[in-house]
């Protein structure tokens, strides 16, 4: 064979990876007639159209009309249903008023542990409507508890649905529960369902103080048909300071769960463009795919034994579905791929296939590929943020054309591949393939080490090890043979290209560009026989322009895809000024109307602006007319000095309608309590920002402060007091936004707020 099938290689493998992709989902037809026994996406819309329809957060008017018709819901089913009401601090002194939902459906075997369902209902504060974050998990668990009902098969354990408040504000349903109702030490098992985008495959993630090994044998018992998991993403997770309801039940109750959350479409994630037209049907459709194994299965299940010393590696591929196997595996199945590699070099040199200068030279490709990609996509965020300066606000990091970007980075880095091996076409194939399996070795070697829920890397090495066996014994081998080798490096390694800058934003697009380099070394035996690379290069570059050009021509904002933007009215007390403040990085005409002054210098996150989730500033203010804006009333109710410590208890009571209060202070706290809720001591000692807690206010309750404190020096309070009426006060005349612009998310927004400074 002296040609090899290069077209023919290449729609093989473009037909692999939109394999790797379109297996991780369901698709989806209408179905609202569909059987009663069946889980249909159509009846579950139906839930997520009522549920979004305003904004939903706690203390605005929608929460409470969430609620009702999430009772009302349960209700229709036949069940009976609890509100459980308390205030809570979590772990964060984000104290709130929460509102849980409860339903039981009992089971024949009482004596066991209980399956728990798990979503919240509240929806970010101050605009988003929620539809996706998250009304798609409510609906999940009411339409799939319905299709269950309709089976009328009997559940062995109790089926516990909760339906948790104020998740958005810290976790508190979640914290509520755990810790203060009785249900909780009964449960054996939880199903969170949760989202960060509008759309995308529903990632399984395990939450577990210990082992994983039982979880994962009991989950692939259930056979739920898409699962899209793997022991990476849940090590990677697990550093990433984004937590669920779920974290609570491990870290409070050390109960085990899974999380199924999808990522995709970030930029809807906490908007008000986060409604019903924009969730993905099919997205919805995977969620119900893993409910309805799952409730079987674990209804039937002993869930009391589900806890495991033994952690395992776990993926999804086509076809196989979910592989696992144990942690103890990892340094015997690395320790097999040195010692291969040691007998097919010392094979061949001795076949005289390999040359210790051609092996040399095998290795400046793969060091010129790597650093020209590791760079393209390593500024590629910071690049295109400074030709696109609008890109600074959207804070979630994704763009709406951010699928292209990935798809042109992606080319850029395969013709840079194409590139680099171009100009080493005289070194043979056998000598360019040692240095990639050193590379990817040594990759194994190192996530063995450091992040071994990654150790699943060695898979396609050892389909990698075989081709090399291949090429070294021969010249012409099977296209064929070699495109069959390449599936696992394909269907694991693919999806990885889009996952990561999808989930944390285009500042990973370095993700996407290493991943397609070292996918492009897996298949070497197969691309570095391509004749004309040249043709391959201007292909992949021609593509990478259109990409470009077309991201370019959709990076401007429109109705659709619309541009976030802020305006604050901030009125200081103490000095008896007032601003009006922007987080906005590229001002609009409408709020240019307000502030035309230049950008701000400084970082004023802590003495401007209230906290937020990114820890974002204020990037321009102006001077504004003074407004009669009633402050905070801050009573002094008791002052003692018993020893060592100074009692201090203060009253804030709200003289308008407000949403949040933050109290900021620099002095050491000793303990605090909040209306009577005590803030957690490690947190008391370990909090770095001068900021002593939020208050996330319902029905304009007044905030009760008590603090232990030394007796030796002044205490100093400063209250940050916020409103989001700034576009319905009648104090002002601030315009509705333009179609072509939402509400910024993650900040404080549309707001009227006033600071107040009081010492004792």
């Amino acid at each position: 064979m002296n040609k090899f099938p290069s077209v023919l290689t290449f729609l093989l493998i473009i037909l692999a990876i939109y394999w790797s992709f379109r297996s991780t989902m369901p698709s989806y037809s209408k179905d609202l007639n569909a059987d009663a026994t069946t889980f249909s996406v159509d009846r579950a819309m139906e839930h997520v159209e009522k549920i979004a329809i305003q904004p939903h957060g706690v203390g605005f008017p929608g929460h409470a009309k969430t609620r009702d018709y999430i009772v009302s819901a349960l209700n229709a089913l036949g069940l009976e249903t609890t509100i459980q009401e308390g205030y809570t601090a979590g772990d964060w002194a984000n104290f709130s008023k929460a509102s849980n939902i409860l339903a039981r459906i009992k089971g024949t075997d009482s004596s066991g542990k209980a399956l728990l369902l798990l979503s919240h209902y509240d929806s970010s504060p101050h605009s988003s409507l929620g539809a996706s974050d998250a009304a798609s998990g409510v609906a999940t668990i009411l339409e799939g508890v319905r299709a269950f009902l309709a089976t009328k098969e009997a559940s062995k354990n109790d089926i516990i649905i909760l339906i948790t408040d104020a998740e958005e504000l810290g976790l508190n349903g979640a914290d509520l529960f755990v810790n203060n109702h009785p249900w909780a030490k009964e449960v054996g098992l939880v199903l969170n369902f949760e989202a960060r985008g509008s759309g995308g495959p529903g990632y399984m993630l395990i939450e577990t103080n210990r082992g994983n090994g039982k979880l994962i044998k009991e989950f692939t018992k259930a056979h739920p048909k898409y699962p899209v998991a793997n022991s990476l993403a849940y090590s990677i997770y697990k550093m990433l300071p984004n937590d669920t309801d779920l974290t609570v039940f491990r870290e409070d109750g050390d109960i085990e769960g899974f999380n199924f959350a999808f990522i995709d479409d970030h930029f809807d994630y906490h908007t008000v463009r986060d409604n019903p037209s924009r969730l993905d049907r099919k997205t919805l459709k995977h969620q119900g795919s893993y409910l309805m194994p799952l409730l079987t299965h674990f209804t039937q299940a002993d869930l009391s034994n589900l806890k495991s010393l033994n952690d395992y590696i776990y993926f999804n591929v086509p076809f196989f579905r979910l592989v696992s196997y144990p942690f103890e595996w990892i340094w015997p199945m690395f320790g097999l791929s040195i010692l291969l590699f040691i007998g097919l070099l010392v094979y061949g040199f001795r076949k005289k296939s390999l040359t210790l200068k051609g092996v040399g030279m095998g290795f400046l490709p793969v060091l010129i590929i790597l650093l020209i990609n590791g760079l393209a996509g390593y500024y590629g965020w910071t690049l295109l943020k400074m030709l696109y300066p609008q890109y600074q606000d959207m804070l979630h990091g994704f763009t709406y054309n951010g699928h292209t970007y990935i798809a042109a980075f992606t080319l850029f880095s395969i013709a840079v591949c194409f590139w680099a091996y171009h100009k080493f076409r005289e070194t043979s194939i056998p000598d360019l393939l040692v240095a990639p399996l050193v590379i990817w070795l040594v990759i194994c070697g190192l996530v063995a080490q450091q992040l071994p829920g990654a150790s699943f890397f060695i898979i396609p090495v050892f389909a990698f090890l075989g081709m090399f066996l291949i090429s070294i014994n021969q010249k012409y081998p099977s296209a064929y043979l070699l495109v069959f080798m390449a599936l696992p490096a394909l269907f694991i390694f693919a999806p990885f290209v889009k996952m990561f800058p999808v989930g944390l934003g285009l500042k990973l697009i370095i993700a996407s560009t290493l991943f397609t380099s070292l996918i492009f070394f897996l298949l070497l035996p197969i691309l570095g026989r391509y004749h004309r690379k040249t043709r391959w290069i201007v292909l992949a570059t021609f593509c990478f322009f259109i990409c470009v050009i077309s991201a370019h021509f959709n990076s401007g904002f429109s109705e659709e895809n619309a541009k976030p933007s802020s305006l604050l009215y901030v009125l200081n007390t103490d000095d008896k000024t007032a601003h009006w403040a922007t987080y906005d990085n590229v001002l609009i005409d409408w709020n240019k109307q307000f502030i035309n002054q230049e950008k701000i210098d400084a970082d004023p996150v802590s003495s401007n602006t209230i906290s937020s989730k990114y820890g974002t500033g204020f990037t321009h203010m102006a001077k504004a007319p003074l407004k009669n804006i009633q402050a905070p009333l801050v009573e002094k109710i008791k002052d003692t000095i018993v020893g060592n410590t100074r009692t201090l208890a203060i009253q804030i009571t709200h003289q308008r309608q407000v949403r949040r209060l933050e109290l900021y202070t620099t002095s050491p706290i000793k303990t605090a309590q909040i209306n009577g809720i005590p803030l957690s001591s490690y947190y008391l000692e370990n909090r770095t920002r001068t900021k002593l807690l939020t208050h996330y206010i319902s029905n304009n309750e007044s905030t009760k402060l008590t603090l232990s404190l030394s007796p030796d020096e002044p205490f100093e309070l400063t209250l940050y007091e916020a409103s989001n009426d700034l576009l319905s006060n009648q104090n002002f005349s601030v315009p509705q936004r333009p179609k072509n612009s939402i509400p910024m998310p993650f900040v404080l927004n549309d707001a009227i707020l006033v600071t107040k400074t009081v010492q004792f």
